[in-house]
């Protein structure tokens, strides 16, 4: 079997990224909507120096929690695979006593204490395409230290991913998700939040599998002060 050599190089026009495989003698170009300043370091992180081998399938979990604090302290709603989630006002545990006695219930409408958008789900699956193709994770390709990523989509870091993951020759296999968290609810959002996941993945339904449970009120999950999701995907070897 040929060498799997990759070489990822800015175009000079804008922001396009080009793959360049060795080995196969293919070449699989690609733009990003990320910026040609923050692809450049992004894509500085992807190209290790060792070779990623052309495995069949390969295997990735990811994991991402975020704190929940009335909206008005965490200054952007609760967004879940790409949904905006609308809710009532639930009984948020007031930890640190705030709005009410340390420790009470505060009803409030919730939001997602983030960098980014905090999207849980769309973190844990590009943080499984990375782990899948033994790459950094995605706090190390895109920073909460970096302020480029301040509110950012993160529907932008799933299409980068994608990327990343065609440009070393593999597609989705299956993905599973197990959301987390005790309110609000979300089972009516679910098939909105999979639509957009088989979107951004360029893949089908029966590849995409999103589970919802609670934590029983158990600790912050619990609490309603934070949510979190784990991911296990596969991914498959183009042929």
């Amino acid at each position: 079997m040929n060498v799997f050599r990759v070489i990822l190089a800015l175009s000079i026009v804008g922001p396009s990224l080009a793959f360049v495989v060795g080995g196969d003698s293919t070449s699989l170009a690609y733009s990003t909507r990320l910026s040609s300043a923050a692809a450049s370091t992004a894509d500085d992180l992807v190209k290790p120096a060792y070779e990623i081998e052309p495995i069949p399938v390969r295997i990735g979990h990811g994991f991402d929690i975020h704190r929940m604090a009335p909206i008005q302290d965490a200054g952007q709603p609760v967004v879940i695979g790409g949904v905006t989630i609308t809710h009532k006002d639930v009984k948020w545990t007031d930890a640190e006593g705030k709005y009410v006695e340390k420790g009470e219930k505060y009803e409030t409408q919730l939001g997602v204490v983030a960098h980014s958008d905090g999207d849980v789900i769309y973190h844990s699956i590009v943080d499984g395409i990375f782990g899948a193709l033994t790459l950094p994770d995605i706090g190390q390709v895109f920073q909460d230290t970096d302020p480029r990523w301040k509110g950012c989509d993160s529907s932008k870091f799933m299409e980068y991913a994608y990327e990343v993951m065609e440009g070393y020759g593999y597609k989705i296999g299956n993905v599973d998700v197990t959301l987390i968290l005790e309110r609000p609810k979300v089972a009516s959002f679910k098939p909105a939040m999979k639509e957009n996941i088989v979107s951004l993945l360029h893949t089908t339904p029966g590849r995409v599998n999103i589970k919802a449970r609670t934590h029983e009120q158990v600790d912050s999950v619990g609490e309603l002060r934070s949510l979190s999701c784990h991911v296990v995907l596969t991914l498959e070897r183009n042929t």
